[in-house]
């Protein structure tokens, strides 16, 4: 039966697959767990002037100037205390 849900497993993800855990809960319930590679690859994100951006590489002059002067706030991390 192992071995079934195993083959379930590799059939269903593939390469994907790096761990798959069994647990018996009681006889009528079996609990997978599988652990599956994050190969999706993503890019930081920051708000910056307004704008979502994950890199400056392709702001032109103006753009970058106006990243340059902005004024950056702190925030307090003792709020409420």
């Amino acid at each position: 039966e192992i071995d079934a849900y195993a083959k379930m497993a590799q059939d269903k993800y593939g390469d994907k697959l790096i761990g798959l855990h069994i647990e018996v809960e009681n006889d009528d319930e079996v609990i997978l767990t599988y652990t599956l590679k994050n190969d999706v690859p993503f890019e930081r994100i920051r708000r910056i002037t307004g704008y979502l951006v994950g890199t400056l590489d392709k702001w032109n002059d103006a753009k970058r100037a106006e990243e340059r002067d902005r004024v950056k706030h702190n925030i307090d991390q003792n709020i409420g205390d």
